[in-house]
């Protein structure tokens, strides 16, 4: 005669039920594939006040970026390439001016971030945006 085990309530259960986890683990990763490019591009950026104090003019020269996409420089149209031989011939003759760039409101950033990058390549390493005040 053989005895039968019989498995009463009180027993402990030696195995653990994967299945549960694993949806669990899935749906996170789910859940994270989906979220972070979202916490990405969900950035809130404030922008700083435009109260800044005026600007002494020791050695200072501007780059106006217009609404159209063209360089002004000393009151002159410029192309992008005479832009980067003026630049590098003027920070090799005076490295110490201060270069400002000014772009119009209505411009794309990336075109205004473009023309820093080549501004930066003539050998400006400092270069400061000009804002326009807020009125109160």
């Amino acid at each position: 005669m053989s005895r039968r085990k019989r498995r009463s309530q009180l027993d402990t259960i030696d195995e653990i039920n994967m299945t549960p986890l694993m949806d669990l683990t899935f749906l996170l990763l789910i859940i994270f594939m989906i979220a972070t490019p979202l916490l990405e591009y969900s950035i809130d950026v404030s922008p700083p006040k435009m109260n800044a104090d005026k600007i002494e003019d020791k050695k200072s020269e501007t780059v106006n970026l217009l609404a159209n996409g063209q360089i002004n420089y000393r009151g002159q149209i410029v192309s992008r390439d005479n832009l980067f031989k003026i630049l590098k011939n003027l920070k090799e003759t005076s490295p110490g001016t201060m270069l400002f760039l000014r772009a119009d409101g209505d411009i794309a950033y990336r075109k205004v971030i473009a023309l820093m990058k080549e501004i930066k390549n003539s050998g400006f390493s400092n270069i400061s945006l000009i804002t326009a005040s807020e009125s109160k």
